[in-house]
């Protein structure tokens, strides 16, 4: 019965003894886990973490916002042009193709179409203003080319 006693006292001891230096090791992992890079703590890093996604949400909303205004200004800016050079006075064919005729229009067709007219005494410009992509003002055929080259473009 000697016997049973002592392994009644000692197993169980063992057994604590095993639980403790499990914990111990457990305890050390634990530690060297939560410390991390340069002694910082886990919560430090989590708070850094949170900094940095705070700052990317800030800038991207600061991007969507940039974009938008962009977006709109863009949709305002020349994106179609279109242009024509021809001969104004064919009869001698003196000259060449110096006169032209030029469209800048915005996505809404919204613009100017300008139109110059060379001679061997003078050169005259026109401005027609143009509004979806019709003008007020009888437009040339080559203003009407240049114009609908200015619409490809879109």
């Amino acid at each position: 019965m000697n016997l049973d006693e002592n392994l009644i006292i000692y197993a169980p001891l063992a057994l604590l003894l095993v639980v403790v230096i499990w914990i111990v090791r457990v305890e050390v992992k634990l530690n060297r886990f939560l410390k991390g890079k340069d002694a910082r703590t886990l919560e430090d890093t989590i708070r850094s973490i949170d900094e940095g996604l705070s700052q990317s949400q800030k800038f991207e909303k600061e991007m969507e916002e940039y974009l938008t205004s962009v977006e709109k200004r863009l949709r305002q800016s020349p994106q179609g042009i279109g242009v024509v050079r021809f001969n104004a006075f064919k009869g001698t064919g003196e000259g060449g193709n110096q006169s032209f005729a030029v469209t800048f229009a915005n996505e809404n067709g919204d613009g100017v179409v300008f139109s110059s007219i060379y001679s061997r005494d003078r050169v005259s410009v026109f401005s027609k203003p143009l509004s979806k992509w019709k003008s007020e003002y009888e437009l040339s055929k080559e203003e009407k080319e240049s114009l609908k080259k200015a619409k490809e473009c879109m």
